[in-house]
């Protein structure tokens, strides 16, 4: 089938890298325009147009579908549409615009999830499965009825970017099946069932970390927003992010900072976390230890 593919971020490439590798034909590519990035804020390609532009596949750059965005997808003909993690919705008249419609990959098991962030909230909230989704793209938010769902564990130290970039590449032949699947005609989609739940974009705020709560929901927490948006703590005015952590061993008291065995310590409202790797506010990563040590304190409070 001549295919069209829509997405921007690297957990879309390994999908859009399997479809030009099958037997399918990947005719364009539609993705966000180019984004600054980097301190020196560079315009810069998405990982999905790079990959695109080295295969020498057409790119339609674009946050929404104009009518001039239609025209050009239109021009490649396309007979089916597959999107993961473009970043924008396809307007209905895009979905008719495509014999076979448009399928998306969402890192759910759908209807649990739905949203921009369901591998982060999977993680927030403790799970222990994680859910990778195919289903029919409808203009109402990850409704469609079902293709292929599948469930994967959750390592317990996993972070959320880990978790997501593991799905990315097991996703990817869950979504070439599915391809194969309607264009030999045996494609059954099944209407999703059960309570649905919303997983929001994360802002900064969500990771700033809770310390009222138990040592096992705060890790949670850490690996939920690592590596975005980041967790942290404040040392007074200070923001102190975490970049790498474990549940903790040691007693420390509740939001407190302590040494012991040559290992740091974050206290919780019960346990503590280990503090690995720390970025104090303009400055480099660096081990917590060595961070801690340059307070000069025998322990110190955070909130």
């Amino acid at each position: 089938m001549k295919i069209i593919f829509a997405g921007t971020p690297e957990a879309a490439v390994p999908t859009l890298d399997a479809l030009i590798k099958s037997n399918h034909e990947v005719v364009a590519v539609l993705t966000r325009p180019d984004a600054p990035q980097g301190r020196k804020r560079i315009l810069t390609p998405s990982p999905v147009a790079q990959t695109a532009l080295s295969h020498n596949i057409p790119v339609i750059y674009a946050n929404r579908i104009d009518d001039d965005v239609q025209r050009s997808i239109d021009s490649f003909e396309p007979e089916l549409g597959v999107v993961v993690a473009y970043g924008a919705l396809l307007p209905q008249r895009t979905l008719d615009s495509v014999a076979h419609g448009w399928i998306n990959l969402h890192f759910s098991s759908l209807p649990a999830w739905r949203g921009a962030a369901p591998v982060q909230w999977q993680v927030i909230s403790g799970a222990r499965v994680a859910g990778s989704s195919v289903f029919k793209l409808v203009t109402e938010l990850d409704a469609g009825d079902v293709l292929d769902v599948q469930e994967w564990p959750i390592n317990p130290d996993e972070t959320a970017g880990e978790l997501l970039s593991r799905l990315s590449h097991l996703g990817a032949q869950q979504v070439i099946a599915v391809v194969d699947s309607i264009n030999s005609g045996s494609a059954v989609p099944i209407a999703q069932s059960g309570d649905s739940t919303y997983a929001r974009k994360l802002g900064i705020e969500d990771g700033h970390l809770d310390l009222n709560q138990a040592s096992t929901q705060v890790y949670n927490q850490y690996r939920g927003v690592t590596p975005e948006p980041g967790a942290y703590f404040f040392l007074g005015e200070e923001r102190v992010k975490v970049i790498d952590a474990r549940l903790g061993t040691a007693e420390v008291a509740p939001s407190s900072i302590k040494p012991s065995e040559k290992k740091l310590f974050l206290g919780c409202s019960s346990g503590t976390i280990e503090l690995i790797t720390v970025q104090p506010a303009g400055k480099q990563a660096m081990s917590a230890m060595d961070w801690f040590r340059g307070l000069h304190q025998e322990e110190v409070r955070v909130s």
